[in-house]
Protein backbone atom coordinates (compact mmCIF):
# COMPACT_ATOMS: atom_id res chain seq x y z
CA UNK A 1 0.00 0.00 0.00
CA UNK A 2 1.55 3.27 -1.03
CA UNK A 3 1.77 6.40 1.29
CA UNK A 4 -0.34 9.18 0.80
CA UNK A 5 1.73 12.55 0.55
CA UNK A 6 -1.04 14.97 2.19
CA UNK A 7 -0.88 18.65 2.32
CA UNK A 8 -0.55 19.31 6.74
CA UNK A 9 -3.15 22.31 6.20
CA UNK A 10 -5.85 21.10 3.98
CA UNK A 11 -5.11 17.81 6.17
CA UNK A 12 -6.02 19.83 9.39
CA UNK A 13 -8.86 21.50 7.72
CA UNK A 14 -10.48 18.81 6.34
CA UNK A 15 -10.70 16.92 9.98
CA UNK A 16 -11.74 20.35 11.81
CA UNK A 17 -14.43 20.13 9.22
CA UNK A 18 -15.32 16.82 9.76
CA UNK A 19 -15.43 17.11 13.24
CA UNK A 20 -18.06 20.06 13.23
CA UNK A 21 -20.08 18.33 10.77
CA UNK A 22 -20.12 14.84 13.28
CA UNK A 23 -20.74 17.84 16.20
CA UNK A 24 -23.68 18.99 14.11
CA UNK A 25 -25.57 15.57 13.65
CA UNK A 26 -25.27 14.76 17.34
CA UNK A 27 -26.41 18.19 18.50
CA UNK A 28 -29.28 17.78 16.46
CA UNK A 29 -30.26 13.82 17.59
CA UNK A 30 -29.75 14.80 21.19
CA UNK A 31 -31.68 18.49 21.17
CA UNK A 32 -34.46 16.95 19.06
CA UNK A 33 -34.58 13.98 21.96
CA UNK A 34 -34.57 16.64 24.67
CA UNK A 35 -37.59 18.72 23.21
CA UNK A 36 -39.35 15.74 22.74
CA UNK A 37 -38.86 14.97 26.22
CA UNK A 38 -40.37 18.38 27.51
CA UNK A 39 -43.35 18.32 25.13
CA UNK A 40 -44.37 14.59 26.18
CA UNK A 41 -43.76 15.58 30.05
CA UNK A 42 -44.63 19.01 30.80
CA UNK A 43 -46.73 21.42 29.92
CA UNK A 44 -46.06 24.00 27.86
CA UNK A 45 -49.04 26.28 28.76
CA UNK A 46 -47.36 27.24 32.22
CA UNK A 47 -45.51 30.51 31.42
CA UNK A 48 -41.73 29.12 32.43
CA UNK A 49 -38.87 28.59 30.02
CA UNK A 50 -38.69 25.50 28.65
CA UNK A 51 -35.96 23.38 30.76
CA UNK A 52 -34.45 22.41 26.98
CA UNK A 53 -33.65 25.85 25.74
CA UNK A 54 -30.99 26.29 27.81
CA UNK A 55 -28.45 22.99 26.61
CA UNK A 56 -30.11 24.36 23.21
CA UNK A 57 -28.52 27.85 23.48
CA UNK A 58 -25.55 27.38 25.10
CA UNK A 59 -24.59 23.95 23.18
CA UNK A 60 -25.66 25.90 19.82
CA UNK A 61 -23.28 28.83 20.79
CA UNK A 62 -20.36 26.70 21.16
CA UNK A 63 -21.47 24.94 18.15
CA UNK A 64 -21.82 28.10 15.76
CA UNK A 65 -17.74 28.58 17.62
CA UNK A 66 -16.48 25.60 16.32
CA UNK A 67 -18.36 26.04 12.53
CA UNK A 68 -16.53 29.57 12.45
CA UNK A 69 -13.20 27.92 13.34
CA UNK A 70 -13.99 25.24 10.73
CA UNK A 71 -15.37 27.17 7.86
CA UNK A 72 -14.48 30.66 8.75
CA UNK A 73 -10.96 30.73 8.88
CA UNK A 74 -11.05 32.10 12.77
CA UNK A 75 -9.12 28.89 13.42
CA UNK A 76 -5.45 29.42 15.37
CA UNK A 77 -3.82 27.54 12.79
CA UNK A 78 -5.64 29.43 9.91
CA UNK A 79 -4.55 32.60 11.92
CA UNK A 80 -1.24 31.26 12.18
CA UNK A 81 -0.57 30.38 8.61
CA UNK A 82 -2.16 33.53 7.42
CA UNK A 83 0.69 35.78 9.70
CA UNK A 84 3.23 33.22 8.39
CA UNK A 85 2.43 34.10 4.71
CA UNK A 86 2.22 38.00 5.24
CA UNK A 87 5.46 37.44 7.11
CA UNK A 88 6.97 35.38 4.08
CA UNK A 89 5.74 38.22 1.32
CA UNK A 90 7.00 40.93 3.81
CA UNK A 91 11.03 38.99 3.85
CA UNK A 92 10.31 38.79 -0.53
CA UNK A 93 10.17 34.88 -0.16
CA UNK A 94 8.31 32.61 -2.26
CA UNK A 95 4.93 31.38 -0.64
CA UNK A 96 5.50 27.73 -0.46
CA UNK A 97 1.71 26.70 -0.73
CA UNK A 98 1.22 28.43 -3.87
CA UNK A 99 2.07 25.56 -5.85
CA UNK A 100 -1.58 23.95 -3.81
CA UNK A 101 -3.55 27.34 -5.03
Amino acid sequence: METLQRDPYLWQKAKARAKFQSHLVVYLVVNAGLWVVWALTERHYSGDIPWPLWSTAFWGFGLVMRGLAAYGGFSHEQRTQREYERLMREQGAPDPLDKYR
